[in-house]
C-alpha cells in the first residue's frame, strides 16, 4: 500500500529537496509496532546512500521490537514558526517534514557498520577526532549498559513522502505566549 499526502497544496514532491532536508536534519523519529502500545522513539540518525541509519546499544526494547516487527516509519520534522491571519482559524505553521515508510534491519557487515558509525561521527562531531574509527574499534566497542556490541540500524524506504508550507512566518519557532514576536534591527 502507498501512502500519500492528502492535503495536496502541501505535497513536496521535490526529490533534491527531500534529500537535502534528510542530509541536514539531525533527529528522527522510528515508529515501530509495540508490546502494547506503538513505540516511537527519536534517534540521531544520518542519510546515506539512500537509506536512513541509526545505533544503538546492542540490546533493548527499539532492537527487540525491530526484530519481531521491520515495518517502520521514520518522521523528521522541522517547525519554522507560525503565520498569522486576522481570522485565528486560518493561523498557520511554517515547516517541512518525511516520513519514509520501509524496513528495519540490523547491519551485519562490519564494514557497512564502519563506514556509517563514522559519517555520524563526521556529521555529529565535525573535526573533533583526527583519526577514524576502525572495524576492529568497531568489533571491539562494548557498551557499559549492558556489555553488548554497539548496533547499527538500516531503514530501507519503500515509500517517502514531503510536506511543506515554506510561507515566512511572522512567529519565529520558539515563539509565542510570552515572546513578542522578533522585529528588524
Amino acid at each position: 500500500m502507498m501512502e500519500h499526502v492528502s492535503y495536496k497544496a502541501r505535497d513536496c514532491r521535490d526529490p533534491d529537496k527531500i534529500e537535502q532536508f534528510l542530509s541536514e536534519s539531525r533527529v528522527g523519529i522510528v515508529g515501530i509496532a509495540g508490546d502494547e502500545y506503538p513505540y516511537a522513539v527519536p534517534v540521531n540518525y544520518v542519510w546515506y546512500e539512500g537509506a536512513v541509519y541509526f545505533h544503538g546499544m546492542g540490546s533493548g526494547k527499539k532492537l527487540r521490537l525491530l526484530a519481531d516487527n521491520p515495518s517502520v516509519t521514520f518522521t523528521v520534522y522541522r517547525e519554522n514558526g507560525t503565520i498569522s491571519d486576522s481570522v485565528p482559524c486560518k493561523a498557520d505553521t511554517s515547516y517541512m517534514s518525511v516520513m519514509l515508510f520501509g524496513k528495519a534491519e540490523k547491519v551485519t557487515d562490519i564494514n557497512e557498520a564502519t563506514g556509517v558509525l563514522q559519517k555520524i561521527l563526521d556529521k555529529f562531531t565535525p573535526g573533533f577526532y583526527k583519526q577514524g574509527i576502525s572495524g576492529k574499534m568497531v568489533e571491539g566497542y562494548r557498551s557499559a549498559m549492558d556489555g553488548n556490541a554497539v548496533a547499527v540500524v538500516r531503514i530501507t524506504p519503500v515509500h517517502i513522502t514531503g510536506k511543506e508550507n515554506d510561507a515566512v512566518p511572522d512567529f519565529p519557532a520558539g515563539q509565542g505566549q510570552g515572546h513578542p514576536p522578533v522585529t528588524g534591527t
